[in-house]
């Protein structure tokens, strides 16, 4: 019923914990893709160490996590595809969840779970904006996320039809960042999105930086940034209010490094002349309106005060 796909590059450390979380589920139907993007470490050799017959490998030349997953799916036997990094992992009742949600929900394109945020070595459930005592059903997916702007729908614990993946073309290569809700924004415009909200996945963030996929507060070309690239979504943010505040939220959360450090400035305006301030909290207001040599001269003494307190 299911393939999972693992795009793997230089997690040696990791992958097997993610693949174990794999083969332990308690449906069993499924397969793993592990499709390794040219690691340079012997990430390799610990997925060798499997000898599972559902579990296969494929190898490409590093071409980046879109392609990667890309690949899995055209790879994949089966109708509903799941993705896992290499250095996160899964309770072992996710299959068999996500097939009673699929059950319950048959004509949804897109399926999620809650999931844990590990950080310091601690879980926290991922604060995600259904209501009070929401716990399975159909959401709107662009309200849910608007609410916490934290991701309802994030990679690792996600299934869609196989079918619904191919008609979007998955994920576009070029993104560096937000690729994911590229995608997922794609589908949840066209087809109904079903969530459990239930812990299932755990999104490891304890990872080291030199072997973090993405790194939140890099300035990234706006070529690689899905913030500067969702110009299709022009005529419909005009129509549905609630895709136009998320977008707007999404804008004044990640186009505030590029404000302040004067970065990428005639893409970076263009993006940000699309937000209705007027209905942003009056902290954004005067975050955008504050002199950069204050602000910057406000973050400085905010990291110093931050490194006297630990």
């Amino acid at each position: 019923m299911f393939s999972v796909i693992i795009p793997l590059y230089n997690k040696a450390p990791y992958v097997a914990k993610a693949i174990e979380s794999v083969l332990n589920q308690t449906f069993r139907e499924f397969e793993v893709i592990v499709v390794n993007d040219g690691s340079q470490d012997n990430s390799l050799e610990e997925v060798r160490k499997f000898t599972d017959s559902r579990l296969s490998i494929i190898n490409q030349e590093n071409s980046g996590v879109s392609t990667a997953r890309n690949n899995g799916v055209k790879q994949a036997k089966y109708p509903y595809v799941c993705f896992l990094d290499a250095d996160d992992w899964w309770a072992n009742t996710f299959l068999e969840e996500m097939e009673r949600l699929i059950t319950e929900f048959p004509d949804s394109g897109i399926y999620g779970t809650s999931y844990y945020i590990v950080k310091n070595g601690k879980n926290r459930v991922a604060p995600i904006g259904v209501p009070h005592g929401f716990e399975r059903g159909v959401i709107d997916y662009c309200k849910v996320y608007a609410e916490t702007l934290c991701m309802p729908l994030w990679t690792g614990a996600v299934c869609m039809p196989k079918t619904v993946f191919e008609s979007e073309n998955g994920f576009k290569p070029a993104l560096k960042l937000g690729e994911d809700f590229d995608l997922w924004v794609r589908v949840a415009l066209k087809h109904k999105v079903a969530f459990l909200n239930k812990p299932l996945a755990y999104y490891n963030q304890d990872v080291e930086v030199a072997n973090r996929g993405v790194v939140d507060d890099k300035i990234y070309p706006p070529t690689t940034h899905f913030i500067f690239n969702l110009d299709y979504l022009n005529l419909q943010e005009s129509d549905n209010s609630t895709l136009k505040e998320l977008l707007d939220k999404m804008r004044v959360y990640t186009l505030f490094r590029y404000h302040i450090q004067q970065a990428y400035t005639n893409e970076y305006k263009q993006e940000i002349n699309k937000v209705n301030f007027g209905k942003q909290p009056l902290s954004v207001r005067v975050q955008y309106t504050t002199p950069i040599w204050l602000l910057k001269q406000y973050y400085k003494l905010r990291l110093i005060a931050k490194n006297i307190l630990r």
